[in-house]
């Protein structure tokens, strides 16, 4: 489990780390897919770090199939997430300062199932997702998939 500093510039403390999340949209777009993290026990998207020689759209691809057994194409780019002011400490000492990428993405193939990561998943709508125990930085990310709007967001 990770905590969150926050404070003027803290990010400068820690190594920059990209991560790629994919909102999957129900099919009649009222809906979206959120797993539980098997680590906190907090719901988010689908998500995780970008690994050497991958580009974000594999990193994202990647994440949601060893997460939910999904097998998913990416739609478009929701929006670029990060800021100097927060920084991420993990138990092992590690700190990084998140740039993060979410995309939206539509499932091609696979059978929905638990991992090693995920202990629980479900389709929630907005409403119902302001009632869950959410990872704090994932509510912006879907409040902005909602909005539909087709520009990029940079947050």
């Amino acid at each position: 489990m990770a905590k969150i500093i926050t404070g003027h510039r803290v990010g400068k403390d820690g190594k920059i780390r990209v991560g790629c999340s994919a909102v999957i949209f129900d099919k009649d777009r009222e809906k979206i897919l959120l797993t539980r993290r098997e680590d906190n026990n907090q719901w988010c998207l689908p998500s995780g770090g970008m690994e050497p020689g991958e580009s974000a759209s594999e990193t994202c691809i990647r994440e949601v199939e060893e997460e939910t057994g999904l097998q998913v194409a990416i739609k478009r780019l929701i929006g670029v997430y990060t800021t100097p002011d927060a920084l991420i400490v993990y138990r092992d000492g590690n700190k990084i300062q998140l740039v993060a990428l979410c995309f939206e993405a539509e499932i091609i193939g696979g059978d929905l199932r638990l991992s090693c990561e995920t202990t629980e998943y479900g389709y929630f709508s907005y409403h119902e997702i302001q009632e869950l125990d959410l990872l704090l930085n994932h509510a912006q990310r879907i409040k902005d998939a909602y909005c539909e709007e087709m520009t990029t967001f940079i947050r």
